[in-house]
């Protein structure tokens, strides 16, 4: 049982890691469409 909740716990993290990133790449990505887009003018 403790290890039930230990590997809860862990993939909990690891859900908000990934969450994390994913909006990190998100926004880096947003910002890279925006200087393309100005630097085609």
């Amino acid at each position: 049982m403790r290890r039930l909740k230990r590997l809860d716990k862990e993939n909990a993290k690891l859900k908000k890691l990934v969450a994390d990133l994913s909006l990190e790449k998100e926004m880096l990505q947003d910002e890279s469409r925006r200087k393309l887009a100005g630097s085609a003018r």
